[in-house]
This record gives C-alpha cells, structure tokens and sequence, in this order.
C-alpha cells in the first residue's frame, strides 16, 4: 500500500490499521461515568487538612499519551518501508577491436567531409568515433599498423579515453608498409585476453599486404579458430593519387591497388563480410550495417529494495507510553476521595 502523497514509501501491512477502530470505542468507555473510588470513614472532618487535592481530573492527559502511543504502534505494525528501485542491464556485451592501415597512402586526400578534401585517415577516424559512441556496452579497442602494428588503445570501456587515443592512429609511427597479416594477428591476441562470448575484428585498408610474416589468410585462420569474427573494409578509390606528406612534400602514390580478393577471403574465414568504401558516405553505411549485425540483446530487469522504517513509530510508541506510565505515578498521581459517611 503506498502513502497517499509521498513517493517512493509504503505500508507493507496496511491491514493492522484496522485496529484503529479500537480507538474511539475505548474513549467512549473510557468518558463513561462511574463510581469514583472512595474509602468510607465514620467522619471526614479528620481527612480535611490531609494529602493534596486530588488530581484525577488530569487523567485525560495521560490516557492521550497512551492512546497516541498505540496509533504509533500500529503504524509500527503496518510497517512503513522506503522503496529502492533501479533498472539493472544484463549484458555481457562485445568484444571489438579496429584495425587500422596507417600507411602512408591514407594520407591521399579522397574523402570529403563538408565539401573540404579530407585524406582517408580522417574520415576514418571521423566515422569510427560515431561507431564507438554508439556502442556504450562493448569494449572496444585500436590496433594500428603500418610496416608493423602498434596498440594505440588497449580494449577499454571508458568512451572519453578512446575517442581521445583516436589520436594516435596517425602515419609515421612505424616503419611505412602495409603488414596485414600482421595487424590482424595483433588483433586477435588482443581479443583472446577477453572473456566474452563475442568477439569482433574490423580491419580497414587501402592497400594490398606487403610487409610482415604472417599472411593476412593464416592470421584470418587463427582469429577463426578463436572464435573472432572479422569483417573487412577496402578504403579508397582507384588509381594514381599524390599524398602530401607532413613535411610538405608530395609523392605520388603510383597506381593504387585494392587487394579485394584476399579481403574478401579473410572475411569468409573470419565468417564475416568485405566491404568497399569509396566515399564518407558509404563508410559511414558500412559502419551502421556492422553496428547492426553486432548488436547483443540486453536484458533489463528492475529491482526493487526496501529499507524497513518501522522502528521509528516503535520508538514513538515506547516513548509515549513511558511518558504516560511516569506522569500516572508521579506528577499526574491521583488521591482517593474523601466521602463523609
């Protein structure tokens, strides 16, 4: 039974309340008129200078204590909780880690956000940012890679920290190349650390493997046989494109390949999909479509807790009715009546 008036409190055992119909039945005996109490002496000129005036008038007072503390008391019986309720989300969530080629040809300024040329390396970034705010269950982690891979961010949950580390993945860390095989094992044993039952790699490129020992296919096998699913993404468009270097100079990129066979064939491993991205816009779709596939189920439960008030009407109710008990026997004591006989 909720309090009529206050939130978030309620009675657990209203029915005890029942017993305040008690009450004005014991006023209504208590105000019934009686015989007083008297003691019969042979005269009662001797008891006239004897004692204090009798003070059973102020019996009144003291039954109002002892009826105020058996209200508190019931209340006491009733039970006055205070409710607790939170919402709990029941997820295990998803283990991702974003692989990302920093060779020197995401430099080439082919992607255009707001009408400005921007190279691949931003408009990656651009987009990986909205995939990791929209995924606030999961972990999520970056390894980048060049000639070698390096760990910008370890898989983390804390959102501010990642978006931060997208910072890192920039060209010139490591020596220039494209180690495919390479990044994709880096992934994957970062993946194998975590312990929930989903785990997702999702490797963007420009180019084709040419650095590294290990073959983008065998790293495929070994992510498979963990259990990790990966989907790869080709970024980029065709052909000869200069690359602005940070120092100034441009060179040419020569033509630009796409590896799309060996892309495609790591995604099957890796029982996922490849995906081609020309522009913002199709990366952007892409990412959406694999924020979709990946989404884990999460169970919201609400649970109620209570914290038990009844002590405090308890305390009331001793403490009115000891008030009564003292003022009964000390201040409010009454004498007998004097009846001349």
């Amino acid at each position: 039974m909720s309090i009529p008036f206050v939130r978030d409190y309620i009675f657990a055992q209203p029915y005890w309340f029942l017993l305040l119909l008690l009450l004005p039945v014991m006023i209504w005996l208590r105000g019934k008129r009686g015989k007083a109490p008297t003691i019969s002496f042979s005269t009662a000129f001797i008891l006239r200078d004897l004692g204090t005036p009798a003070k059973s008038t102020q019996g009144g007072f003291t039954l109002g204590l002892v009826l105020l503390s058996l209200i508190a008391a019931v209340f006491a019986l009733a039970r006055p909780q205070k409710v607790i309720s939170h919402d709990e989300d029941n997820t295990e969530g998803i283990a991702i880690c974003l692989t990302v080629d920093v060779s020197l040809s995401m430099l080439i300024e082919d992607f255009y956000i707001g009408g400005s040329p921007v190279n691949r390396i931003t408009a990656a970034k651009r987009v990986m940012r909205d995939f990791i705010r929209g995924r606030t269950n999961d972990r999520i982690g970056i390894v980048a890679f060049a000639g070698a891979p390096y760990q910008p961010c370890p898989l983390t949950l804390q959102r501010e920290w990642l978006e931060a580390n997208l910072d890192r993945v920039q060209t010139g860390v490591m020596e220039d190349g494209t180690a495919i095989g390479s990044g994709l094992a880096a992934a994957s044993r970062r993946l194998d650390k975590e312990t929930v039952p989903s785990k997702v790699i999702i490797l963007l490129t420009d180019g084709a493997n040419n650095s590294g020992k290990l073959s983008p296919q065998d790293s495929a096998k070994l992510a498979a046989t963990l259990g990790q699913k990966i989907y790869t993404i080709a970024i980029g468009t065709p052909g000869v494109h200069m690359i602005p270097l940070p120092n100034g100079r441009v060179i040419t990129s020569g033509r630009q390949e796409f590896d799309e066979g060996t892309l495609q064939e790591v995604a099957r491993i890796g029982n996922g999909s490849f995906y081609m991205a020309q522009d913002l816009s199709a990366l952007q779709e892409i990412f959406e479509t694999i924020d979709k596939l990946e989404k884990k189920e999460i169970k919201r439960r609400s649970i109620t807790e209570t914290e038990e008030l009844f002590f405090y009407p308890l305390s009331v109710a001793a403490l009115l009715l000891g008030l009564a008990l003292l003022l009964r026997f000390t201040l409010l004591n009454s004498s007998p009546m004097a009846v001349a006989t």
